[in-house]
């Protein structure tokens, strides 16, 4: 009797688990859903390119999409596989839903990630691609960004154009990568090609990221080519085409992945003008600065998203804006990379983040800028609206203020440059100094470090975060206070600072850092500036673009390093920012000879000794742009 209850309650037991995984398995997926055309909602496969090399597409059509109805598309193009901009919808995914652990109305973003969710839904075709020599498209990467790369784009927006669905008008997104992505399409000239929105982008890779300040950025580069490499080799991190259910074409794939690896091959780059391994191109022929002529011919309409706080995007974004004849729009906020929650050092946004109702959180925060985005589109490639206001602008959030500002031309009106020069007992004074040898020796502390969570490793997806007292780093810098503020000041634009300085060796890196100081001694950190000592000579010839300080060409000719012992000029910017300075709170400069996290160790042996001049001869000094509120 008591076997037969055993057997009973097991067979029991095993239908329901039998009846649950049929219960999950018949979770409708997304992709397989046919729209009222009669077409599934995602479908993807391989386009064939000019040289042979086969990409992979993914398109997503709008659910409601009818008989003979044509909508415009927009390209979401990665090198960090489009797998990232969706998951499966496996058994244990179905079941998760099923049972309420995800939420019904996140079950979307499990197949289509929520920013290509709410392209899909405001009624556009979403086309994903893997670039070039990454995750399952075919053929090598000898360089990020390379002229064949950017040559696919072009006949895959050829491609899209005919398509029965399309409208033939094409725009592009995409944050990070798929930002210079969307970026570098506006320079193509396809005549369907009528919008772009960038995302946190680089107007200048190597000097706005890789290299900025001509200082390599080994923390972030280790882990971005780590993680890229692990792209291009690993299938688990790819997605099939839906041809390729056996996996047997992406083996093929990966095995032409034979590209370079990004660390290794930037050791070996000193310079601007240097080669990037085997590929024959330098950083500046991939870069879109480069390609002037060809994006103002284009005179493609972009939205263009940055943060002051997210390496040197923001920069990047003004250079572009005073340098290109062509419609903009920048947005500058506080973020992290690729945006969310506001990373303000004085006024945080907090958000839980934990689990679904984190993912939730972050969700909410980040659909307004999508609306922004998707506004933009809908202006330029639906064929009901027409764009009346085309003026070029800068929108722009002021740090410690919570105030967004919006001006045509950059810097705004009403900011003045204010001097401030360094003094005696580390002060700053708006008065010209007046002694005749007056300097301050500082030996620099290799351990000095703005830690993991700053503007430059936000870059691979990390949290800024500059909420940290900076009191005690200070301790390891050579800093100068000014007086408290009589009055609120604005600082909006790109300060400048001069240093007289007199090392003890040849080469070495300059960190600067612009601070606030409260009236009880904490310090927010505001900006910085960097330059390798190396490239310390100010080029008077023509730059490739509007440079918002002292230009340095970072090239190999104009190279020259510091005689020991001889006071030389040290003329640098600032990054650019926006900010209030409270009343009653003080501005520091705190000078630092490396920022051990972050940075390459320059010089790489050896301990410089810095005597920094404040006297009537050599008065060093930082100009800042400022308003009194």
């Amino acid at each position: 009797m008591i076997k037969k209850i055993i057997l009973s309650a097991i067979a029991l037991l095993m239908i329901t688990i039998i009846g649950l995984l049929i219960w999950a398995a018949t979770y409708p997926e997304l992709a397989k859903m046919e729209t009222p055309a009669g077409l599934p909602r995602g479908q993807s496969q391989y386009l064939t390119m000019r040289d042979g090399v086969k990409i992979a597409v993914e398109v997503w059509l709008p659910a409601d999409l009818a008989a003979n109805q044509q909508v415009p598309a927009l390209i979401n193009a990665t090198r960090y596989s489009r797998k990232i901009n969706a998951s499966d919808m496996n058994l244990i995914n179905r079941l998760a839903v099923r049972l309420g652990f995800v939420p019904a109305d996140f079950a979307r973003y499990i197949e289509l990630n929520p920013e290509a969710a709410w392209v899909n839904e405001a009624g556009y075709a979403v086309v994903l691609v893997d670039a070039r020599g990454s995750a399952a498209s075919f053929g090598s990467r000898p360089i990020e960004w390379s002229p064949d790369e950017v040559a696919d784009y072009g006949e895959i927006i050829e491609w899209i154009s005919t398509q029965p669905w399309s409208n033939g008008s094409v725009g592009a997104w995409g944050t990070s990568y798929a930002g210079n992505t969307a970026d570098l399409m506006a320079s193509i000239g396809h005549p369907a090609f009528k919008a772009t929105a960038p995302r946190f982008s680089d107007f200048d890779p190597l000097l706005g990221v890789g290299m900025p300040g001509g200082l390599r950025a080994d923390g972030f580069l280790d882990l971005w080519s780590d993680y890229n490499a692990s792209v291009d080799s690993e299938a688990q991190h790819a997605k099939v085409v839906d041809t390729d259910a056996g996996g047997k074409l992406l083996e093929q794939a990966i095995a032409e992945h034979n590209n370079p690896n990004i660390a290794q091959t930037m050791r070996a780059i000193e310079f601007k003008d240097d080669e990037f391994g085997q590929s024959g191109l330098t950083f500046e022929d991939i870069s879109p600065y480069s390609m002037r002529q060809d994006f103002e011919q284009a005179n493609v309409p972009m939205q263009v998203w940055v943060s002051w706080l997210d390496a040197a995007t923001t920069d990047g974004a003004l250079s572009r804006y005073l340098t290109f004849n062509t419609p903009q729009h920048v947005i500058i906020g506080a973020w992290s990379h690729g945006g969310g929650p506001s990373v303000d050092p004085f006024l945080p946004e907090s958000i839980e983040t934990e689990g679904i109702a984190g993912q939730m959180a972050l969700i909410e925060v980040f659909e307004p800028q999508m609306a922004q985005v998707l506004e933009f589109f809908d202006c330029y490639l639906k064929e009901e609206a027409s764009c009346q206001d085309t003026e070029s602008s800068i929108t722009y959030y002021t740090l410690n203020s919570g105030q967004w500002h919006t001006t045509t031309f950059w810097p705004p009106e009403g900011f003045a440059p204010q001097r401030w020069y360094f003094a005696q007992d580390n002060t700053l004074s708006t008065e010209a100094p007046t002694e005749d040898a007056a300097a301050d020796e500082y030996a620099v502390d290799f351990t000095a470090t703005t830690g993991k969570t700053n503007r430059w490793f936000t870059q691979f997806g990390a949290s800024v975060d500059y909420t940290a007292n900076r009191a005690d780093a200070d301790n390891k810098l050579l800093t100068y206070t000014s007086p408290p503020m009589p009055a609120d000041t604005e600082i909006t634009g790109s300060p400048v600072i001069t240093l007289y300085v007199a090392s003890t060796t040849e080469d070495g890196a300059f960190h600067v850092y612009l601070e606030d100081v409260a009236p009880d001694g904490r310090v927010t950190y505001i900006t910085e500036g960097i330059l390798r000592a190396n490239q310390h000579l100010v080029s008077d010839a023509e730059p490739p673009y509007v440079e918002l300080g002292p230009y340095h060409s970072f090239n190999r000719a104009d190279s020259a390093p510091l005689v020991p012992g001889e006071v030389t000029e040290i003329a640098l910017k600032l990054y650019a920012t926006s900010v209030l300075i409270k009343q009653g709170h003080s501005l520091r400069v705190a000078l630092a000879g490396a920022d051990a996290d972050t940075f390459a160790r320059y010089p790489d042996t050896g301990s410089p000794v810095w005597t920094v001049q404040r006297n009537n001869v050599y008065p060093s000094r930082i100009d800042l742009p400022v308003k009194v509120h």
